[in-house]
């Protein structure tokens, strides 16, 4: 089997230098939320533009609703226009429900992502900055007009209002998956004890019989094809040296009684 890849191994192949941006966000815990977002997802680099809330890298909701994502959060940068939180990258997509009469292309949040994790060879590295707007009224035009891409999220389009974070989360999450791929790493789970033999098997298996006769559950003169059929159950769990003598101690009762 092979050995389960780290996160840390799965990180350095998400999209290098992916920012997220925003911009005069009205609430701090929604700062928060969108840091533990990013955390989540394997991203860092995180940006406000003129924040409406006090304090928002200290206040105690930005705290609490950042969950264990404090790094993120207290390595936030503060800055004063949008200009100055796209320096240094040379791709920028604002991301907005709202489609405009004059706006950049429009893309999916799985479009850019696999945009930014997968460039074409031609292309210089993607240096890219996801730009997400105030709670109530998300982006103006002019920031929209300036960007290379208006990511729209295709939610229903009965209620298509989504939460700052949730909408940071969506966009993260596509992120990661369009790095990573599809394969879900095995990831050891709980405890896992050493595999039982052949030999440890078998004996289970004959102990087992031998219980299933006593009860009257197994006829030894005209067995059918139970056993056979208990040998492929217990075959597809893989069976552990503890689980093998758990069900040696269920026969062992049995035939007691």
């Amino acid at each position: 089997m092979n050995q389960p890849e780290s996160d840390t191994t799965l990180f350095t192949r998400l999209p290098n230098g992916l920012r997220f941006v925003l911009v005069e966000t009205s609430r701090a815990g929604n700062v928060g939320s969108v840091a533990r977002a990013m955390k989540t997802m394997g991203f860092t680099e995180l940006v406000l533009v003129s924040p409406r809330c006090l304090e928002p890298l200290n206040d105690p909701e930005a705290v609490a609703f950042a969950s264990g994502a404090i790094d993120v959060l207290q390595n936030a940068r503060i800055v004063g226009s949008v200009a100055e939180a796209l320096e240094g990258c040379n791709f920028a997509a604002a991301v907005s429900a709202r489609l405009r009469e004059f706006s950049p292309p429009v893309w999916t949040p799985r479009a850019f992502a696999e945009y930014v994790a997968n460039p074409a060879a031609s292309q210089a590295e993607v240096k890219a900055a996801l730009i997400l707007g105030n709670e109530r009224v998300g982006l103006p035009n002019e920031i929209v007009e300036k960007c290379n891409v208006l990511i729209n999220i295709p939610a229903n389009p009965a209620y298509s209002s989504l939460n700052l974070s949730q909408a940071a989360q969506v966009l993260a999450y596509e992120c990661r998956m369009a790095a990573i791929g599809d394969a879900v790493p095995e990831t050891p789970v709980g405890f896992h004890g050493d595999a039982a033999s052949v030999t440890q098997i078998e004996g289970m298996y004959a102990h087992l019989e031998e219980a299933l006769v006593s009860i009257g559950f197994l006829n030894a003169d005209n067995p059918k094809k139970l056993m056979p059929r208990l040998k492929r159950l217990f075959a597809r769990a893989q069976l552990e040296t503890e689980e093998v003598n758990i069900l040696r101690g269920i026969a062992r009762q049995i035939l007691k009684r």
